[in-house]
């Protein structure tokens, strides 16, 4: 049986079944291992993780522990809370229609990525970024998502393994844009969130590929030079002109935690920004629902319930409850199966009914064919969302079934 503890209940002779710290790289070899002396838990305590998973079956049990079964029953309870519960933000509806959007989000996304992936290659060269170059990148970016944030969000999400590193700055520019339109943030906030998002991860530049692409398990030593893109970042911005004090916390903080296991400064609490809490979130969010060189990325939606089981340490729960509204139970993009039968893309959120989207239904699972595409409101409907798919296991090309 797979059960939840504190690190403080591990002891030796328990079998780790998965450190639950999957927004972090970690010096172990695998997730699951058994736990043979006081060294390991003192290591494993040392990275900042306060709870994790263990399995009964392969070693000593923790009497009265929550079951993975009664965590997955709580989250979702938990989600549906979020999804229905009072809150104080206004709705935000689009400016434009999503077929008005869906054509420009895709020359931006596009030109984002290829602007990236130069400033990138112009760090690991040693030239100097000018920030000519990035205003007005974030500029389209920004203006897109505040436009109709459910046309660039959803192609922000595709990535290559082999292009990562670059996509996921263009992704998380996209994501912070839009959890900051939710938050009431000034356009000029915003502004400035996007640029530090887009460059959060310039420092990673300097860390030898061998090391920043490694497929398997990082040494420690390798860990610790991954650990220094944070630093590299901070400096490579201090060398550009105009760069603002926003921007750069969410550069220099994007990896601090709330109980202060983050690095490189171990801030906590309030002594972290609202920009670097929210980078924070969103790296990670963005991170875990990404297809990796040594993982397979989560379903959006799970995703979002890892957000929400870290926030009771890693993250300040009252943001992750607000990201979670920003973006979505279900993500626009992702693939869901509803109660006909049916699975379903997801094509707009309704900003007070999350768990109620509209969707574009495209394929049948009980005939095992594709369907005539078509547009619903589940809001208006008997049909139901009852669980997130992955395109891969239908033999879906998600590319085929974003807004053209």
């Amino acid at each position: 049986m797979i059960k939840k503890i504190s690190i403080d209940d591990l002891t030796p002779g328990m079998y780790v079944h998965d450190l639950n710290c999957g927004w972090m790289e970690h010096p172990f070899l695998t997730n699951a291992f058994p736990v043979d002396g006081k060294a390991r838990i003192a290591k494993i305590r040392s990275l900042g993780i306060q709870d994790l998973y263990i399995d009964t079956e392969r070693g000593l049990d923790v009497p009265g522990a929550q079951t993975l079964e009664e965590v997955d029953e709580s989250l979702r309870q938990k989600m549906e809370d979020i999804a229905v519960g009072v809150t104080e933000e206004i709705p935000l509806p689009p400016h434009v229609s999503l077929s008005e959007e869906a054509p420009q989000s895709r020359k931006i996304h596009a030109e984002a990525n290829q602007i990236v992936q130069r400033l990138m290659h112009d760090v690991r060269m040693g030239a100097q970024i000018e920030q000519e170059r990035v205003e007005p990148l974030v500029e389209e970016i920004v203006d897109s998502v505040l436009r109709n944030q459910n046309a660039l969000l959803p192609l922000a999400a595709l990535k290559q393994h082999d292009t990562y590193t670059f996509e996921h700055s263009v992704a998380v520019s996209a994501l912070m844009t839009a959890f900051a339109r939710h938050l009431g943030m000034s356009c000029q906030a915003i502004r400035e969130i996007a640029t530090g998002a887009l460059l959060h991860d310039l420092g990673k530049m300097r860390i030898p590929d061998a090391i920043l692409n490694k497929p398997g398990r990082l040494t420690p030593a390798e860990f610790t030079r991954i650990k220094e893109h944070v630093n590299h970042s901070v400096s490579i911005l201090k060398g550009m002109s105009g760069i603002s004090a926003v921007a750069m916390q969410v550069v220099s903080q994007h990896h601090e935690r709330h109980d202060g296991s983050g690095y490189p400064g171990r801030l906590r609490g309030n002594g972290i920004s609202m920009y670097g809490k929210m980078a924070a979130i969103v790296d990670v969010y963005d991170a875990i629902s990404s297809d990796r060189v040594y993982h397979k990325g989560l379903q959006p939606s799970q995703a979002m319930r890892k957000l929400l089981e870290w926030s009771e340490y890693h993250f300040e729960a009252r943001l992750v409850h607000r990201f979670i509204r920003a973006i979505g139970i279900y993500p626009t993009g992702s693939l869901v199966r509803l109660s006909s039968g049916r699975l379903a893309v997801i094509r707009e959120q309704h900003t007070n009914n999350l768990l109620h989207p509209i969707v574009m239904v495209i394929y049948h699972t009980h005939k095992m064919q594709y369907l005539k595409p078509e547009i619903m409101d589940l809001a208006n409907s008997h049909d139901r969302i009852v669980g997130q798919e992955e395109f891969s296991r239908w033999k879906i090309d998600p590319k085929s079934w974003q807004p053209a």
